[in-house]
């Protein structure tokens, strides 16, 4: 269930350092607003930030952007991160923004991104919402247009049927399927270096099986 509504989220959104306010305005220029030139990430519906700040930390030679839509959510992000900042961790290669991810390929040039993190996305489960869900062929197009040639989408949830679905949409897109799993926690060779999100923690301690994919586009010449 999603956060919502809770009163001053807007106003410690665009008081925030860490959250860019005009993404629109860095499209093509994201290097300059970290300290470092660094492959850039992204991590779409990001929810309250754990696994990117976690990747961020363990990966300081890669700068990563969350994005989330919903105010109330980003707020406990960003919450949790000025904790960590005053417990003396610092993210130099971490920024947010708050944006409907459909933006994307105003926000960010074409070979910009070099992966993309969908971790848990909304299952959207009616059939009319097939476009909203992050995997669907509309948004896979969308990355086309901000990644790199030779750029990553990585996706995990739980969710069954979402999978079975992305999967398909891999299949009838301009993609490759380089790696996937119905069960990443008896997947050895996936699991490696796997960083786990509050959702990936909280459904497979109930046993849950968790879903990964990993696809890249498809280069020329190439069926």
């Amino acid at each position: 269930m999603r956060l919502r509504n809770i009163p001053g989220a807007k106003d410690a959104i665009l008081e925030s350092g860490y959250v860019v306010q005009e993404p629109k305005e860095h499209k093509g220029k994201w290097t300059e607003c970290f300290s470092g030139k660094q492959p850039l990430h992204i991590e779409v519906g990001m929810g309250k930030g754990r696994f990117l700040m976690d990747m961020a930390r363990l990966h300081p030679d890669v700068n990563y952007v969350g994005i989330e839509m919903y105010d109330s959510v980003l707020l406990r992000a960003l919450q949790k991160r000025e904790e960590l900042e005053e417990a003396g961790e610092g993210y130099d290669n971490l920024l947010f923004m708050r944006v409907d991810a459909r933006e994307l390929p105003e926000i960010f040039e074409k070979g910009e991104v070099q992966k993309i993190y969908l971790n848990f996305s909304d299952p959207w489960p009616k059939a009319r919402h097939a476009k909203r869900r992050l995997t669907s062929r509309e948004f896979l197009a969308r990355y086309e247009k901000i990644l790199v040639p030779e750029g990553l989408v990585e996706f995990k949830t739980d969710n069954r049927e979402l999978f079975e679905f992305s999967l398909e949409e891999v299949q009838e897109s301009n993609w490759e399927l380089l790696a996937h799993t119905f069960d990443l926690h008896h997947q050895e060779e996936m699991m490696e270096g796997n960083v786990m999100t509050e959702y990936e923690e909280k459904f497979s301690s109930m046993g849950n099986p968790i879903c990964k994919l990993v696809i890249r586009q498809k280069q020329q010449g190439t069926v």
